[in-house]
């Protein structure tokens, strides 16, 4: 690896904007594109979450476009910024070393962007900055043979961080806000130990269904029928009275919870590729039909599914095993659960949860007296995070992940990916390894090296 010290005497246009030889044209025309993508993106994004949360209608009238506006307005200043101090940190240093076009640029770039945009959104962005900082780094680190990839490592990782967030769902005052509903949704009320339900007024809940199914079973034979009978198999059976599942039996219970995040996982796999199948609607009209039976639908279906059958399995076991409701329970059951990202591994999915993590036990610290509070923690680590990813999409792509590669491709309209990384090369970090037959087309009149000079290291 090479030294930090080291440089090279290029200019901004010859390793940078090489598509215009003008720093001010280079900086209107990725302010344009960025602009162009991030309404794109903010735009769709806010529209959707609007008709999810069943906004009223002045949301619409006076929120709506602002916050759009202001979410915008941060990630064209992101990508804009970052070329103004590329340019900047070209003409102050008057060399480029191994840290200026990557890191250097983008950290003071980074900072002042996200103080534009809202504070309720900052502590998420920075989240997913940090844990893509986080994976890029260890990418960086196996590259270089410092760090040797455990097996399955992501599954591990999910064990431990599924075990402490199911101890906190069941602690009192452990979680709150979305992370708590989302826990809620997925493994059910059932699993709160304040369960708002006695079993006695839980049961005389049962009775008067019971007795609605039953005047409304004379008018509906078959499927009244089908019911009662499902329903006659589910309540009667083995179900300890610590169990707060009053409806089911332990067995039909674990069954019931996997059908029904199966189905969750199917559907959420086959909505998000619906626009990509709806590309190729009339061009290939038989990619519609892989919408549906894809192996992706059911893995993540099985994920889901497995994950919850064996956590409420394994609680109810406990329960039968200890005759008692322990939030202990749950340490055991989360990180046996954990095993069931087997089906649908993914190291995106470990790596922000154990982000998340983190920030919940920071903030729990910060709450007990335990922890010092930093102000603008989350705006630094935002601005150090998006550095080091910038540094990787600079120097060595490779390391970073795909899909944010793309993204970056998409918010400078490609300009990303004409950089002069063959220059690069110097600094020992195979810039251009996955870019060998790009070479840019410069204007000598511009250029402070002459093309056809071996490169360097001053």
């Amino acid at each position: 690896m090479a030294a930090l010290s080291k440089s090279i005497p290029h200019n901004c246009y010859e390793i940078g904007h090489t598509w215009h030889p003008h720093c001010g044209q280079a900086f209107v025309h990725i302010t344009r594109g960025a602009l162009a993508e991030s309404l794109r993106i903010y735009g769709t994004l806010y529209l959707i979450a609007a008709v999810l949360r069943k906004r009223k209608l002045n949301y619409y009238l006076h929120k709506l476009l602002p916050e759009i506006l202001q979410s915008t307005s941060f990630l064209t200043a992101n990508g804009s910024l970052y070329i103004a101090f590329f340019c900047i940190l070209r003409r102050i240093l008057g060399k480029f070393y191994f840290w200026t076009p990557g890191f250097g640029a983008a950290l003071p770039a980074s900072y002042v962007a996200i103080l534009i945009e809202r504070k309720s959104r900052r502590g998420l962005l920075t989240i997913y900055m940090a844990n893509l900082a986080t994976e890029t780094l260890f990418r960086m680190g196996v590259a270089r043979g410092a760090i040797t990839p455990l097996r399955h490592g992501e599954v591990l990782l999910f064990c431990i961080t599924a075990a402490l967030f199911m101890f906190f769902f069941r602690c009192k005052d452990g979680l709150k806000g979305f992370t708590f509903s989302a826990l809620k949704f997925i493994v059910g009320k059932e699993e709160i130990p304040t369960h708002s339900f006695s079993p006695e007024v839980a049961f005389s809940k049962i009775d008067r269904k019971i007795k609605h199914r039953e005047e409304v079973s004379r008018r509906m034979s078959i499927i009244a029928l089908t019911k009662k009978l499902v329903d006659k198999v589910c309540k009667h059976g083995p179900r300890h009275r610590c169990c707060k599942h009053y409806e089911d039996n332990c067995i039909s219970y674990c069954i019931k919870g996997f059908i029904r995040m199966f189905s969750v996982g199917y559907l959420i796999q086959c909505c998000l590729r619906i626009p990509s199948a709806f590309r190729h609607l009339f061009t290939k009209p038989s990619r519609l039909l892989s919408l549906f039976y894809n192996k992706e639908n059911f893995q993540l279906g099985a994920f889901l599914g497995s994950f919850v059958s064996i956590y409420k399995g394994t609680s109810c076991f406990l329960r039968w095993v200890r005759n008692l409701d322990d939030e202990l329970h749950a340490l055991i059951a989360g990180s046996l659960a954990g095993v069931s990202m087997m089906f649908y591994k993914s190291t995106t999915i470990s790596m922000y949860l154990a982000s998340k993590l983190v920030e919940t036990m920071y903030f729990k610290g910060i709450e007990a007296g335990k922890v010092p509070y930093f102000p603008h923690a989350d705006s630094i680590i935002y601005a150090i995070s998006t550095a080091i990813c910038f540094q990787a999409a600079v120097m060595e792509v490779q390391t970073l992940r795909p899909s944010y590669w793309k993204f970056l491709l998409r918010l400078t309209k490609g300009r990303f990916a004409v950089m002069n990384r063959r220059v690069l090369d110097v600094f020992g970090t195979e810039a251009s390894k996955n870019f060998k037959n790009f070479i840019p087309k410069l204007d000598p009149r511009y250029t402070s090296v002459p093309p056809e000079l071996p490169i360097e290291l001053s």
